[in-house]
């Protein structure tokens, strides 16, 4: 069975290389690169032709189209049943490609979950991936909704859903990961077909994209819960404890630290074993930052997440999920 890669691109420039010198160095090859770019004004078109020597790219440009329309071009355009999707910003593993297809090509199966991995530059980045992004050991196999940096699908499944929702610029994937789970059930899940991206190196970076993620899930009707229980938290309990402090210092010191302890622990858990040699005052300042960086993001996604609902409602977009 043929086997097509698909991606979408905007404006990736020289960041784009470390992409396609991993595709490069596949253990086993692509029948072919489908790229859709999404009206680059830089030299990222002018790149991928260097590569057209050495992987079999076929490049569409289709200005103006965002993540959902890219990839559907892309997929469309594809000549394989089996489509493997990543994003541009990774570096694949070696046998991401034959790792990943493994379960459709040998055991039938449509759709298949790769698994993603910080690749930090920085230690403000370290941090960052402590604090926001989950290992291996913190995801459930069968619940696990891939990323489309590293999944694998039929395209006759991709079908069947209606491709991924172009009227959604962020969470795309996630609406897409529940459409096909909703008609083939659970995903395999390989966890040594890994794209390997690195994190947002700058809280300012941190806050807009997830402004922009929680906003994408309130255009999809995603995880109400969970944005609830974070209004909550900031509206009621913080509050409460503020006034605590104010009244009872002892007391509203101690619940606010035994809170802030809570809230940090796995991802000060996670940060401990990725510290090992640091310098005790870089270890401090890396632990200190835990607390700071979730607050951001969590302020972010308080933002941005009725920014999605009222769009939702304006545009009468329903969703069971």
């Amino acid at each position: 069975m043929n086997i097509s890669i698909i991606s979408t691109i905007k404006n990736e420039g020289e960041a784009i290389r470390p992409l396609l010198d991993s595709l490069i160095q596949q253990s086993i090859l692509p029948d072919e690169i489908v790229i859709c770019d999404g009206g680059s004004t830089d030299n990222t078109l002018e790149i991928l032709g260097e590569y057209k020597a050495w992987l079999p790219l076929h490049i569409i440009v289709a200005p103006g189209a965002n993540i959902s329309e890219g990839r559907n071009r892309a997929i469309a355009a594809a000549q394989g049943p089996i489509i493997a999707a990543t994003d541009a910003g990774v570096v694949l593993s070696p046998y991401w490609l034959e790792d990943l297809t493994q379960p459709i090509r040998e055991e039938g199966k449509r759709v298949v979950s790769g698994w993603f991995e910080p690749d930090p530059y920085t230690d403000f980045e370290v941090v960052m991936s402590a604090t926001v992004l989950p290992t291996r050991q913190d995801v459930d196999p069968a619940t696990f909704l891939p990323s489309s940096r590293s999944v694998a699908f039929l395209k006759e499944a991709w079908v069947e859903v209606g491709g991924y929702p172009e009227w959604l610029d962020y969470s795309e994937d996630l609406v897409f990961d529940m459409a096909l789970r909703d008609k083939n059930g659970d995903f395999p899940f390989v966890e040594t077909a890994v794209a390997y991206f690195r994190p947002r190196g700058s809280l300012r970076a941190f806050f807009k994209q997830y402004y922009l993620y929680a906003r994408g899930d309130g255009k999809a009707n995603l995880w109400g819960k969970r944005h609830a229980v974070r209004y909550v938290t900031y509206l009621l309990a913080l509050p409460f404890i503020l006034r605590l402090i104010w009244n009872e210092k002892r007391a509203g010191w101690l619940l606010l630290l035994l809170g802030t302890g809570v809230y940090s622990r796995r991802p000060a858990e996670r940060l401990w074993g990725s510290t090992w040699g640091w310098r005790p005052p870089s270890r401090a300042r890396a632990f200190a930052l835990i607390p700071i960086i979730r607050l951001v993001g969590d302020v972010a996604k308080m933002l941005g997440y009725p920014v999605g609902v009222i769009w939702r409602l304006r545009h009468k977009i329903a969703s069971e999920k």
